[in-house]
């Protein structure tokens, strides 16, 4: 079947509700316009229960079938938050806070499952309960585990999560996805370099910091190339520098280097934790300095349940006839990921045509795609509990 006609319908008001949405940004757990206006949004829809502050800022909605008699309760979640980057769209909604704005499709998100649950809310072909989270933060603020934290799961009984992202480059409206690893663990490291500093022109009484930090951002390199099965995906990945002295002439005496590190496995992601402290600590004692490391543990990998994935793509083939189950994860990280740890389910791409890459600022979310999305969140409740 094609996007379900409602939601053509429907298209003008939905797309009010994105541009809103992109012209006021929000970041991390400091959505309070957009989760105030979801709720209201929500209770308008006539949703059975309505509750906001679920993980500092979430809302959920709580919508239920005309009968019960599974007793099936599915998630359908969205994420809300926007990003720190001058917008340079041009379009006549762009963001209106300088700074800030919606690069990732955030604003797609929350109103395609707005869609969703306004229609769910009047036809309620379904048997058993939907929930669905508007969730904050989910740009490194980890928004989905406070969500968890918050009781999301045992406060509404919640057995399945299904979740969507728009992806650039897809065909509008089509979708891939595919099961187990879906996009990887994301961490963090901190090396901090302590040498002895001094002037550039004498060296030799220095500890070199710049230089042992450059030995080191390339040696970090053979950990994959020289410690990683080939077979295996990782990266590492240097992405700051930063020394205690800007001037021309000065040895520093300390320098941080800050990156990101990137797995699909459990055990891959321990090698990258092992190989970084290792490498930074034993290189900079070569070199007479001393190296701090803080590894941080991110989004762990979002890995999609082989059974849930077959209904997702189910569901999506119904809306756009071919779906992609080929396709390669990817190295980004998500932080739906930690409901998928709690319960099983899917994440799924939805195609957002030729346009620029999330999070560079010519992006802007395709409206074109939200009958496509809005039809798959309400097809999921229907396929998952279809009505007595």
């Amino acid at each position: 079947m094609p996007p379900k006609n409602r939601f053509a319908e429907l298209l003008p008001e939905i797309t009010a509700w994105r541009r809103d949405f992109h012209e006021h940004p929000e970041l991390l757990y400091e959505v309070h316009r957009t989760a105030g206006r979801v709720a209201d949004l929500l209770r308008d829809f006539g949703v059975d229960e309505v509750t906001e502050g679920i993980g500092q800022t979430g809302v959920v909605g709580v919508i239920k079938g005309k009968t019960d008699t599974q007793g099936r309760v599915i998630g359908l979640r969205a994420d809300m938050d926007a990003l720190p980057i001058i917008e340079q769209t041009g379009v006549d909604y762009a963001s209106k806070t300088p700074g800030k704005m919606h690069a990732c499709g955030h604003d797609g998100h929350t109103a395609m499952l707005l869609g969703a649950a306004k229609y769910l809310a009047e036809t309620r072909n379904f048997d058993g309960t939907a929930i669905v989270i508007f969730q904050p933060a989910e740009e490194g603020g980890a928004g989905g585990r406070a969500m968890l934290e918050d009781g999301l799961v045992d406060r509404w009984g919640i057995q399945e999560f299904y979740g969507m992202h728009n992806m650039p480059g897809m065909a509008v409206g089509q979708f891939s996805i595919r099961p187990g690893a879906m996009m990887a663990a994301a961490d963090q490291f901190d090396i901090t370099l302590t040498g002895k500093g001094g002037h550039a022109a004498k060296p030799h009484e220095c500890i070199d910091t710049t230089l042992t930090a450059a030995q080191i951002i390339v040696a970090l390199q053979s950990i994959v190339s020289r410690n990683i099965d080939p077979l295996k995906n990782a990266v590492v990945s240097t992405c700051v520098v930063e020394t205690d002295s800007s001037a021309h002439n000065v040895i520093p005496q300390v320098v941080k280097l800050k990156g990101t590190a990137r797995s699909l496995e459990a055990g891959v992601r321990d090698q990258l934790e092992e190989g970084i402290t290792r490498v930074a600590t034993n290189v900079a004692a070569a070199m007479g300095a001393h190296a701090d490391v803080d590894y941080q543990r991110g989004y762990p990998v979002t890995m999609n349940n082989e059974e849930a994935t077959d209904w997702a793509a189910d569901v999506a083939r119904g809306i756009s006839g071919d779906v992609d189950m080929e396709m390669q994860p990817m190295m980004g990280g998500e932080d739906f990921s930690f409901m998928l740890n709690e319960r099983p389910g899917a994440y799924i791409w939805v195609g957002n045509g030729d346009t620029a890459m999330v999070h560079h600022p010519a992006y802007n979310f395709n409206d074109d795609a939200i009958p496509a999305g809005s039809s798959w969140y309400a097809g999921m409740i229907e396929a998952r509990m279809p009505a007595a």
